[in-house]
């Protein structure tokens, strides 16, 4: 649906502004483009260290073993230098910060990282950026068309598919973030863990606001305050995430139980 919505501005932007629309366009892609690689090395370039087994066995075990029952490639540990409990995935890594390790136990930190690798396994460390970043340029058009249109139709169409476009990415988003979760559900020993971990991560939210980066795949879900919570909210509450979870877990243990 996003493709369709996207491919519907770009139409209406090259029917009604020729090749002005097509040259604005070329030039926000090529700067799109470049932020989308800029971020990837800003990732690589925080206070962050490569683990290796040595440092920590049961922890990269733990993800090695996750990551090759997913049926992805080993993905690359880092160690985030910050004491704010965070966590997320770029490419095929994972970062873990640690302050993680000081508010979770061991079972709850591989369920964390059981979601991202959910996300790696999901390719949303490819799409959540590539959306994310197609917003502006679906605003970039929407503006373009309803300033230099000379058609009143063209420009409330635009004006239309952009809001579209927001409230699919809403929706596709937290789709994927649910998604995550039901395979990490399925990598970690002990299911329930990940919830343990949402219940835990809560009480940090004031702190993890200044960190999280909403280009790239984490465990961050959106602020429950209402007065805080976005219009077009991209994550799925903690109660929602946690809720689904305990569904899930008593479907698979039901499942079991039906087939054992």
């Amino acid at each position: 649906m996003l493709k369709l919505i996207f491919l519907a501005q770009l139409l209406i932007t090259l029917l009604y502004l020729g090749r002005i629309g097509l040259a604005v366009t070329l030039l926000t892609i090529f700067i799109l483009v470049g932020l989308y690689f800029w971020t990837i090395r800003r990732s690589l370039q925080r206070d962050q260290r490569l683990l290796s087994f040595e440092d920590m066995p049961w922890l990269y075990d733990g993800i090695m073993r996750m990551a090759n029952k997913a049926g992805i490639a080993p993905p690359e540990i880092y160690i985030l230098d910050d004491y704010i409990p965070n966590a997320y995935s770029f490419g095929n890594s994972i970062v873990l910060s640690l302050g993680l390790f000081e508010v979770l136990d061991e079972e709850e930190i591989l369920a964390v990282a059981a979601h991202e690798i959910g996300h790696i396994k999901n390719s949303d460390t490819l799409m959540f950026p590539l959306i994310s970043y197609l917003r502006y340029l679906m605003l970039s058009l929407a503006l373009l068309n309803t300033v230099f249109s000379k058609s009143l139709l063209g420009s409330i169409v635009s004006i239309l598919l952009y809001i579209a476009y927001e409230v699919e990415r809403s929706r596709h988003l937290r789709k994927r973030e649910f998604k995550a979760d039901e395979t990490a559900l399925r990598l970690v020993p002990k299911p329930l863990a990940l919830k343990e971990a949402l219940e835990e991560l809560k009480y940090y939210e004031d702190l993890r606001t200044t960190v999280k980066d909403p280009v790239l795949p984490s465990i961050e879900p959106s602020i429950e305050r209402k007065s805080q919570k976005p219009f077009f909210t991209t994550h799925p509450s903690y109660d929602e995430r946690i809720w689904r979870i305990m569904a899930e877990v008593d479907a698979m243990t039901l499942r079991e139980r039906i087939f054992n």
